[in-house]
């Protein structure tokens, strides 16, 4: 496989990644989320195959008026998720910025240092999910198409190739119905992927999930059923 064109080099201050094949993805849940149903930060746990923790990420926002957003706007809300190492050092923010229309949403992903990465721009499209992963220069690096019988499978591809698969796993049923908490598995099928698109594809990760799956009463009902 041919390696994916990149025009920036790789940044120094995050953690190298071109060691995974795979990460899984799992968000992690709140006891007053499960009990009292009302929508907390969402938090993620990114762990290795043999899950040895990689990263975490953490939605921000605490207050009361956040827990509204949350509650009332799902997806069209502004928020910033951090992305940090295991022993809690921030290296990443992604930003969701407010946007009028549905199509348009996306997540900006800059370094600690503020240094612009890349995004994940959503595209229109009626009958499939549609998304670009966009370098710093705004080049398309891999696009992404899924179709409505595969809801839970999103193929990252250029060029006529494949090089990485983000995969929402079956959880169990009461894990499904009566929470969102969801859990991806992230496949590096390119080998040469640069460690900076590698990060940009787990906040790929984060954007499906906030974007197709944080409703838990839409995410309960799917097509594909994949072996956890």
């Amino acid at each position: 496989m041919l390696p994916l064109t990149m025009n920036y080099p790789n940044n120094a201050l995050l953690p190298p990644l071109t060691s995974h094949q795979e990460l899984v993805i799992s968000q992690k849940i709140e006891l007053g989320e499960v009990l009292l149903g009302y929508e907390s930060r969402n938090k993620y746990g990114i762990y290795a195959a043999n899950r040895a923790p990689v990263a975490y990420a953490a939605e921000q926002g605490k207050g009361f008026l956040d827990i509204l957003k949350r509650l009332l706007l799902r997806h069209w809300r502004t928020f910033e998720v951090h992305l940090f190492t295991p022993d809690r050092r921030l290296i990443a923010k992604a930003n969701h910025p407010f946007r009028w229309l549905w199509f348009n949403e996306c997540l900006l992903v800059h370094d600690v240092q503020g240094n612009y990465l890349g995004a994940v721009q959503r595209r229109f499209s009626i009958f499939s999910k549609v998304f670009d992963v966009l370098g710093p220069g705004g080049e398309v690096l891999m696009s992404v198409k899924s179709p409505l019988w595969r809801p839970w499978t999103f193929e990252f591809m250029s060029q006529g190739q494949r090089h990485a698969v983000i995969e929402k796993k079956w959880s169990g049923m009461l894990k499904e119905v009566f929470t969102d908490a969801d859990t991806f598995r992230l496949g590096f099928d390119n080998p040469h992927l640069p460690d900076n698109a590698r990060w940009l594809l787990i906040a790929a990760a984060i954007f499906v999930d906030l974007q197709y799956f944080e409703d838990n009463s839409g995410s309960s009902i799917a097509s594909d059923v994949f072996d956890s």
